[in-house]
């Protein structure tokens, strides 16, 4: 992936935060958002300048805001010298059941996760159509194929993501650009660590790999969908659940 250059949303931390290193050490320059934490941005460009790959730079941006999308693609191809691909990763969630769900729950995690993924593709995706290349990644989630019980509002943007991607493959596929989504299960990122460990133990019960996932081993499969080697998968969605949803 050497000379490569993409942009990850959300990069500062969990699976973005690997992404990002997954890729410079494979000899790409990357750009990465980061929504309010500019010690954790920060942390991020000195790890990544100690595997001495590509060149690593971060932007402070919101991933609810159109302009503000556009603008950083902009400046993400000025810094980088182009756009090879983007991984679209921001997103929160506002865990709750749906009877005590708040209406700024739902809107909060529809207009970061979902309209978040519609901005940056939508910014990103007509620089590529012009060169005729490209790559997108969408970060979904298994909560969107099988659905998670306090999870209406995050489920409903995961599942809304897989069909954007679906639908985006087939739009742009003549262009030489892919689109494919991973919808990873259990991982562990903050969400899990702030998980009771009794809640963790139950959980781990489901999983047939009995054990969370590492956010290392969704931004290896990030990677390869970057890659050339992934160049006829389009539309997929690649699951890494350790065979949660199996």
């Amino acid at each position: 992936m050497q000379g490569q250059k993409f942009l990850v949303t959300g990069g500062s931390r969990g699976i973005g935060r690997a992404t990002v290193l997954s890729l410079v050490e494979a000899g790409a320059d990357v750009a990465f958002t980061y929504r309010s934490n500019q010690e954790a941005a920060e942390e991020v460009v000195a790890e990544a300048a100690k595997l001495g790959g590509g060149k690593v730079v971060s932007f402070l941006a919101d991933a609810e805001d159109y302009a503000q999308a556009k603008q950083t693609i902009e400046s993400v191809k000025e810094a980088l010298g182009g756009l090879d691909g983007v991984v679209l990763n921001a997103g929160i969630n506002r865990d709750k059941l749906l009877v005590m769900m708040a209406e700024n729950d739902w809107d909060d995690v529809i207009s970061t996760n979902l309209k978040g993924t519609f901005n940056y593709a939508r910014a990103s995706v007509y620089g590529l159509i012009q060169q005729r290349s490209g790559r997108i990644v969408v970060v979904s989630s298994v909560s969107g194929l099988i659905g998670t019980p306090g999870q209406v509002n995050y489920s409903a943007t995961k599942a809304g993501q897989i069909g954007m991607v679906r639908t985006l493959a087939n739009e742009v596929g003549k262009f030489g650009i892919t689109v494919n989504a991973v919808a990873p299960g259990y991982i562990k990122t903050d969400m899990w660590d702030e998980m009771k460990e009794a809640t963790r133990e139950k959980v781990n019960l489901t999983i047939p790999a009995g054990r969370p996932g590492t956010p290392e081993e969704v931004a290896n499969t990030i990677r390869f969908l970057l890659s050339p080697d992934a160049s006829y998968i389009n539309g997929s969605v690649i699951v890494i659940d350790g065979g949660l949803s199996a």
